[in-house]
């Protein structure tokens, strides 16, 4: 134990230079594992935040998710679950079944719809959110002034509802103002007879006038729950879930199964769900994304970080090799190899898990600066926060600790005599990676016969499989690169080019370990942006394709019936088709298991959408779209087997099931979505559907101005846009998608940096004996330094053509299979790489040799 303690200490005092490298690749790899544990634990805590619900002790909501169940192959049952983002609604007669249960105080329905207000001369709207004003008592929003409503034409609104401008731009509202209020698309004029403290979008009517408006009198949005003093909210809660299970009373629609799921009981954090839809469905969809790009970054930081520390005990391999030599067993060398990494890694990972708190903030306000964190979702870190950035410790050391066992495995494994002669790649090494190699071919080859998310998961395999092995076949990819390149290097580089092509031939064992985090690099970063740039140009030149609109006519509040009819008889209108954007969930089986996928869909009216909307017909046609049928996207109809005359299962956004006839297929889903549903259908089952609108194609030689008052005259209260834009929103998960994939690039690109710079710094340290002997021998500064910068060209170049290649592999297929086109990567971005790649390669065969290439030598003072 004295004998390994002492190894150690002297280890890592006498070879500081290269463990520094070591220790940014560790403090590096610590910060990364500590910021993402404590992402993934802020938002596997996350909540909905509670407003309109702060003062109610329970909320008694519907079930906002929906779940499928299906046995794997060989397995037993699995369910799957997703949350749904259109309100599941609570029957009314579970108001009085919970005002009965002993403990409750009060129990108040709430009817949420959504508003449009206008106000006299101020020549705009504004949405709003409308209540009965008996709900202001669960937040609770009380009056500032004026009384609560009392009629069906009086209404009370927020404390900010000087925003409406009633009477002028600086008037604020004050009882006995007139407002018009629009829901539906039908105007109403309210007044106002009160103030309350509460957000200023919020309106506030009698009950029964608000349950009208709301246009469900069979049910509610959710109830709200006072209890009376010295009751617990567990023990009534429980009451609660029993009384509404005895008498039957669950959320409104029919599930999945055909059988009404039970209602939800929420107490805390959780009374936030009832309030904040989307935020649950968006915090399970970034818990996923993050588990993903966490998985990527953690497997490209092991890669490195054995890399470096292999590269490391690389360079003292001959020291290593005389230990054992002498005498040492290999007992001893792997301990005091061990515990020397183990120095390192302790102080390294310790200083990254300080920088995982401002890299976490970082990443937090990058993600709500892009809006990818939907209104009202809390993040909160676990407490206490101590232990997650320790659990990033403990791994990077493992890892420090693992990979220097690995690096000196080869020394230790064979015999005293022969230790200091065994230093070659072995045959197990080469096959391994040759097997690696065509199953990552194998596997782009089977994403060119998939669609969707399984031709990603297919090509992301592919690209992983591929990296590795090119990793593991790195010194036989640098001996053949430098066998190509040795050639044009002594024919145009004069004597340093032999000098270079010489040094490169002999050192390609070397020369591999630096190769391999630039192939890393390339292929990794060239996927995650080629991949996002190449479906991102698809669905623009798609959207361009299938929209022929040239306005877009909304109603703040919801079009009005008969708005479109309206539309169509304005003369220089050439065609016109009402649209609104909502979501389905599709449940299917995925390698067996269950999944469930919310999937963004367009709902249009079919009669007049040849001129509007131009989806690219496929079989069947739009025409027979019709309440109960469904077109579907030609790729989403692929991977289901579906075609016209087929029944397809869906899940509407409420969670309500359906089974709709096929009746068309179309080729424009990136721009469209995977179905086309009746806009009739599709409105039945939204909660909010604020985003219904009608595209317009002006008729040829139409006056647009003229046109566009006309517009406004048919249909009061409309919003004319000029420029209509995607009739498809963006898919829930785009935004925070690309904010962890910019995270995710810039982590593995900062990896590549330091794994780069620390391995050709290690290799150019070892060779300082060299280049002091070419010195003396009569080489100039001027031709070490260009027998270095051809060698340091030659190394970025083997690693760009050869990560080019590698993810040009899965690229193809999933290009191919999902877009339908060939890849494509920005110069702006392919050309950062590039010069990443080469500035790192420069620096780190450069500047470790500099005081060498600097001195002076008797006799060569060039």
């Amino acid at each position: 134990m004295t004998v390994t303690k002492l190894l150690a200490a002297r280890g890592a005092r006498t070879h500081r230079r290269a463990w520094a490298a070591v220790f940014a690749a560790l403090t590096l790899t610590s910060l990364l594992l500590g910021a993402f544990a404590l992402a993934i634990a802020s938002v596997g805590l996350g909540h909905a935040r509670s407003e309109r619900y702060a003062g109610a002790d329970l909320v008694v909501a519907g079930d906002q998710g929906t779940r499928y169940t299906a046995k794997p192959w060989g397995g037993d049952p699995e369910t799957a679950h997703t949350g749904l983002t259109e309100r599941v609604r609570v029957p009314r007669q579970a108001l009085s079944v919970v005002r009965n249960v002993p403990g409750v105080a009060a129990a108040v329905a709430d009817d949420v719809f959504q508003a449009g207000v206008e106000a006299r001369g101020a020549g705009r709207a504004r949405a709003a959110t409308g209540r009965p004003w008996t709900a202001a008592a669960l937040a609770p929003y009380r009056l500032r002034e004026g009384r609560e409503p009392r009629r069906a034409d009086e209404v009370v609104v927020g404390a900010g509802a000087d925003e409406f401008e009633v009477g002028g731009p600086q008037d604020g509202a004050h009882p006995a103002d007139r407002l018009t209020v629009r829901v539906n698309g039908t105007p109403t004029t309210y007044t106002v007879v009160g103030i309350a403290r509460a957000p200023s979008n919020e309106l506030y009517f009698t009950v029964a006038r608000a349950a009208a408006l709301a246009g469900s009198p069979g049910s509610t949005a959710a109830l709200g729950v006072r209890l009376e003093e010295g009751t617990r909210s567990g023990e009534v809660a429980a009451r609660v879930r029993r009384a509404l299970d005895r008498a039957d009373v669950r959320s409104v629609g029919e599930r999945a199964a055909g059988d009404p799921a039970p209602l939800r009981v929420l107490t805390g954090d959780d009374k936030g769900d009832a309030e904040f839809l989307d935020a649950e469905p968006a915090r399970a969809t970034m818990l996923s994304l993050l588990g993903a790009v966490s998985a990527t970054v953690v497997l490209v930081a092991l890669l490195i970080v054995t890399a470096t520390v292999v590269q490391a005990l690389r360079q003292r391999s001959h020291e290593l090799a005389l230990l054992r030599a002498v005498g040492a067993t290999p007992r001893q060398v792997r301990t005091a190899v061990g515990r020397e990494a183990v120095r390192i890694a302790v102080v390294a990972a310790a200083t990254g898990a300080v920088g995982a708190y401002p890299a976490w903030w970082g990443l937090r306000a990058l993600l709500a600066a892009r809006g990818a964190l939907p209104e009202g979702l809390e993040l909160p870190l676990p407490a206490p926060v101590w232990p997650t950035p320790l659990i990033a410790v403990a791994l990077t050391v493992v890892v420090a600790y693992t990979a220097a066992l690995t690096g000196c495995a080869a020394t230790v494994r064979v015999s005293p005599a022969r230790a200091p002669h065994e230093n070659t790649p072995g045959k197990p090494r080469w096959i391994a990676g040759l097997a690696l190699l065509g199953i990552g071919v194998s596997s782009a080859g089977t994403a060119t016969t998939q669609a969707g998310d399984a031709a990603a998961a297919a090509a992301g395999a592919a690209a992983v499989t591929m990296v590795i092995a090119c990793a593991l076949l790195g010194p036989w990819i640098a001996r053949g690169a430098m066998r190509v390149l040795a050639a044009p290097l002594r024919r145009f580089g004069g004597p340093a080019g032999h000098l270079a092509a010489a040094g490169c031939t002999a050192r390609a064992a070397s020369f591999g370990a630096a190769i391999t985090p630039i192939v890393l690099v390339t292929a990794f970063v060239g996927v995650q942006l080629s991949g996002a740039a190449t479906m991102t140009r698809a669905a623009d030149s798609q959207a361009h394709q299938a929209l022929r609109a040239g306005l877009a006519v909304s109603v703040v509040g919801g079009l009005p019936d008969g708005a479109l009819a309206r539309v169509r008889e304005v003369s220089g209108v050439g065609a016109a088709t009402a649209v609104v954007p909502g979501t389905v969930v599709l449940a299917r089986r995925e390698a067996g298991s269950p999944e469930l996928r919310r999937l963004p869909v367009l709902g249009i009216t079919p009669q007049g959408r040849t001129g509007a909307l131009a989806p690219g017909d496929g079989e069947g046609t739009l025409r027979a779209l019709r309440p109960g049928t469904v077109a579907v996207g030609a790729d989403r109809a692929r991977s289901l087997d579906v075609r016209p005359g087929s029944r397809v299962t869906l899940r509407f956004g409420d969670g309500t099931e359906t089974r709709p006839r096929v009746v068309a297929t179309y080729r424009r889903s990136l721009a469209l979505g995977d179905f086309l549903l009746p806009r009739a259908d599709l409105l039945h089952h939204a909660s909010t559907p604020a985003a219904d609108r009608i595209l317009i194609v002006p008729a040829p030689h139409t006056d647009r101005s003229g046109l566009i008052e006309a517009l406004k005259a048919a249909v009061p209260g409309a919003l004319v846009d000029g420029d209509p834009g995607p009739p498809l929103a963006d898919a829930e998960d785009r935004a925070p998608n690309e904010v962890l994939t910019a995270a995710a690039v810039g982590a593995i690109g900062g990896f590549t940096v330091i794994a780069v710079l620390s391995t050709l710094s290690l290799i150019m340290i070892g060779r300082a004996p060299e280049l002091r002997l070419l010195r003396l021998a009569g080489a100039g500064r001027r031709q070490l330094r260009r027998m270095l910068g051809f060698e340091a060209a030659a190394t970025a170049l083997t690693g760009l053509v050869v990560g080019a290649a590698v993810a040009s592999v899965p690229l193809l297929a999933f290009s191919v299979a999902t877009a339908g086109s060939m890849p494509c990567l920005p110069s702006t971005q392919c050309a950062l790489i590039v010069g990443v790649v080469a500035v790192t390669a420069w620096t780190g065969t450069l500047w470790p040799v500099r005081r060498t290439l600097r001195g002076r030598w008797p006799g060569n003072e060039r």
